[in-house]
């Protein structure tokens, strides 16, 4: 896959706002320091075009990015921050919830996890409640150049057994820094492209 262009097209906060031209949607979700931004932007091909932040929880719509006018990236608010009030972490639970549940569109979930940890309660939360929608999940595991060779099976085993990975869903094992995973990502978007 070429990237030939992509742009911020919609912000959204609440379903009237969404696209309304029908084309297919991937969402990303993850922690609020998972790598997302970074992760957009390596998918894209363009430094800090979505913003990478050192304070955690700055994504607070729904951001969809149109790529060669073909499909949609959608970045929504990372999960388990503290800085975040209560209150605004329901009301971004419940939007991102109301999308899953309700956007036909939606042809798979990238959740990304942080490789060099133990998935966390959140990402098994997450990952539960995709499962439970039975909504195409690949999981991401970023920052896999930080990670020592030493310890990557180890690692890779780990967040297998902890989110109890379903055989259907793909791990991707991948870094914005070297770009491994990246044509992978591309392939699996390709293939949902080509299918109705």
């Amino acid at each position: 896959m070429k990237i030939e262009s992509s742009n911020l097209e919609t912000v959204a906060v609440r379903t009237s706002q969404y696209p309304l031209d029908q084309k297919k949607e991937f969402l990303l979700c993850g922690r609020s320091n998972v790598g997302k931004s970074s992760f957009i932007n390596s998918l894209l091909g363009r430094k800090n075009y979505a913003h990478t932040s050192s304070k955690p929880g700055k994504t607070q719509t729904l951001n969809f990015y149109l790529v060669n006018n073909n499909f949609y990236l959608v970045d929504v608010p990372g999960y388990g921050y503290a800085t975040v009030s209560k209150e605004q972490q329901r009301k971004f639970g419940l939007m991102i919830e109301d999308y899953i549940k309700t956007r036909v569109n939606l042809k798979c979930v990238f959740l990304l996890v942080d490789f060099r940890h133990k998935p966390d309660k959140n990402d098994v939360l997450m990952y539960n409640f995709l499962k439970y929608y039975e909504i195409p999940t690949v999981i991401i595991a970023t920052k896999y150049d930080k990670v020592k060779d030493k310890d990557r099976v180890k690692n890779e085993k780990l967040l297998k057994e902890t989110l109890q990975v379903l055989d259907q869903d793909k791990i991707v094992l991948f870094s914005s820094v070297t770009k491994k995973g990246k044509e992978e990502v591309y392939s699996i978007i390709e293939s949902y492209l080509e299918n109705n």
